[in-house]
């Protein structure tokens, strides 16, 4: 949570500054305005949309003949556990191993799974990563990451404007041409670096919490595992990475320096925090 406020704080500062440095107050204000517009249309309709678009089946007891029913119950189970309404169920049929959540806020969450998941880890582990997935419920993981993108977005439009003002010559008598130029190239990458800092950061919060409420640490690092040998086995959910932050693992299974760029942390830290609670 510390690490969530204090790379917030440094990204509105980014956004201040930027807004300050190409349009004043007034640009700052349009800037932002526009990129929480998009966003909020993003946060209102995105659950429908990712549902939809990976054919993602609602589960209800008795499904399936009744083989899923003991998912439906330990998510019921935590969910009351952590004293939060019972969400959606869902079943995406994709050979992807992977989870997510969704939804404005814990009384229009789902969280689905897909049968990817389900065929490499055993009941024990997908109770875990249910687990982590309401953890994202619970810490409205989707609205702090919606109003990130917001501000992303919102500094995006001003480096924009700050590219055509280095140009055109607009913006403020003593700004430099090349100060303008600087901020239109390094401030969208240090805005998305900043969300990805914080996505990185909400998924150890919800791996702590997650291990809390299934009661079992070493169930979750067992999936993480599994999860990370297999995903390069199978095509990923998505061929753009526009949903990766959702997932619970980084649905490209990538390493190296793009670790940099990633929307998770690296797999092996997770899982020796994870083995560090059990």
């Amino acid at each position: 949570m510390i690490r969530t406020a204090a790379l917030l704080t440094f990204l509105t500062l980014v956004l201040v500054f930027v807004g300050n440095l190409v349009g004043g107050r007034t640009g700052m204000i349009i800037a932002l305005c526009i990129g929480l517009g998009l966003n909020f249309v993003n946060f209102w309709f995105s659950s429908k949309v990712i549902l939809k678009a990976y054919g993602a089946k609602e589960l209800q007891r008795g499904d399936h003949g009744g083989t899923l029913d003991w998912l439906y119950d330990d998510i019921q189970e935590m969910a009351k556990k952590a004293n939060m309404p019972m969400p959606k169920v869902a079943v995406v049929p994709k050979p992807a191993p992977n989870a997510f959540a969704t939804g404005r806020n814990p009384k229009n969450a789902v969280v689905a799974v897909t049968q990817g998941l389900l065929n490499v880890c055993d009941r024990r582990q997908v109770r875990a990563v249910m687990a982590h997935e309401l953890g994202h419920v619970r810490n409205r993981d989707m609205l702090t990451m919606t109003l990130v993108s917001g501000a992303v977005s919102a500094i995006s439009v001003l480096a924009f404007m700050a590219r055509w003002g280095a140009i055109f010559g607009g913006g403020d008598e003593d700004e430099s041409p090349l100060l303008l130029i600087a901020v239109a190239l390094f401030a969208p990458l240090i805005a998305m670096l900043v969300q990805f800092g914080i996505s990185r950061a909400r998924e150890y919060q919800a791996d702590k919490q997650g291990a809390e409420l299934s009661g079992d640490p070493n169930a979750l690092a067992d999936a993480l595992e599994s999860l990370h040998r297999t995903i390069p086995q199978a095509p990923p959910l998505s061929a753009t990475g526009a949903t990766a932050h959702l997932m619970i693992s980084n649905p490209f299974g990538r390493g190296g320096l793009s670790k940099l760029f990633s929307t998770h942390p690296d797999h092996k830290e997770r899982i020796r925090r994870l083995r560090a609670m059990a």
